[in-house]
């Protein structure tokens, strides 16, 4: 079926589908985006849908990508990172540099450009930018570089991805008990009150009462800001469109006004959902299974820049003495992004870093992609 329609509506589904699939206890630990990708790269390969370029294909990469990037960047207000305090801020930055070494080194042990191939700079760029922010800068990198209609490359490097990231999620719940119990740390006797204007309750809720003056808003300044974009990137050739939206985004959302608009998150997320679909569909099941070394060499990678992100966070942390409870929410936030560094201060029962694991996430969100773009073009 090519109908433009049908296959809109089959995405569509898919997402509804994944988002009720992901409550039931076999799927839950997945994710809707995972699971949207693997559910759509079925039914391309069974031809319910194309697997090749369609208008509506292209349109999803060329509109609704850029489109939920901008509308998720705009809850990053960068003058609320200053509340996250100087120890998060700085064990933050100890992580991204550590993730940009671990780029740099799994790129060189793995011999990246023979095992992963021409297009290993835009990986490396793309895990420097997860690694440091992310799957918001994962995407914008991928989508940069084209490597999301490299479908068994994308899916490969996104399930690595997803089983490190799951894996990491686990170490950094126990490692700051475990180190504790070893080598304590004096604890705050009671928790950091919520500075007025923020709240840390729920940040990241996928659920929002949203108006019409809201969506219209948010839909003048995504569309506005992507036209804008595409004609200064046609201008300034230099300029790589994404950064100059992810730009315009960010200038954007320091106005209070646009910061707190509703239906940003929620609009943005369903993009993406949709986006990944397509991924999905690019998906060939049987090249993918032919070429499991690749799968092998992109978890290999990531497992050691991980590693020594690690050396780097915990290392330096342990060197100052920091609390171990900030050392692992810290690369939570370099390593899984806000939602998941959040979830973190929630099971080490410290609502006193909250607020700091969602303020330095949200500064991952703003940085990732740009660091990810500059480590691409280093290696390119």
């Amino acid at each position: 079926m090519t109908d433009p329609v049908f296959i809109l509506t089959v995405l569509c589904a898919n997402v509804v589908l994944c988002e009720w699939l992901i409550k039931k206890p076999l799927f839950g630990h997945i994710g809707t985006a995972l699971l949207v990708i693997i559910l759509t790269a079925v039914e391309a390969n069974v031809g319910l849908i194309p697997t090749v370029e369609t208008p509506i294909y292209a349109g999803i990469f060329d509109y609704v990508a850029p489109f939920s990037l901008f509308l998720l960047l705009l809850s990053v207000n960068l003058k609320d990172v200053r509340l996250a305090g100087l120890p998060m801020l700085t064990m933050f930055l100890i992580g991204s540099v550590g993730t940009i070494v671990g780029v740099l080194v799994s790129v060189w042990v793995f011999a990246a450009p023979q095992t992963v191939g021409r297009l290993f700079y835009a990986l490396a760029g793309m895990f420097t930018g997860t690694y440091i922010g992310g799957s918001i800068n994962f995407h914008a990198v991928a989508l940069h570089y084209g490597v999301s209609k490299a479908g068994n490359l994308f899916i490969a490097a996104t399930a690595a991805d997803n089983i490190i990231t799951a894996i990491w999620m686990g170490a950094t719940i126990s490692l700051p008990r475990l180190l504790q119990s070893r080598y304590p740390r004096q604890l705050p006797t009671a928790a950091a009150p919520v500075p007025g204007g923020i709240t840390a309750a729920d940040p990241f809720s996928d659920t929002e009462t949203v108006g019409p003056a809201d969506l219209a808003i948010l839909l003048t300044l995504a569309l506005g800001s992507i036209f804008v974009s595409k004609q200064l990137a046609a201008v300034l050739p230099g300029l790589p469109f994404v950064l100059i939206l992810t730009t315009v985004a960010l200038v954007l959302a320091q106005f209070r006004r646009v910061n707190r608009l509703r239906g940003g998150r929620l609009l943005g997320l369903f993009g993406i959902y949709v986006f990944l679909a397509v991924i999905g569909a690019y998906c060939d099941v049987l090249a993918l299974v032919r070429d499991g070394q690749l799968a092998l060499t992109l978890f290999g990678m990531i497992l050691l820049l991980v590693l020594i992100h690690a050396g780097f966070i915990f290392g330096l942390g342990a060197l100052f003495r920091q609390d171990w409870a900030v050392l692992g929410i810290a690369s939570q936030a370099n390593i899984g992004g806000a939602t998941s560094a959040l979830a973190l201060a929630r099971s080490l029962n410290r609502p006193d870093l909250q607020l700091p694991a969602v303020l330095v996430g949200t500064l991952g969100n703003a940085i990732g992609t740009y660091l990810g773009i500059l480590v691409a073009e280093l290696l390119r």
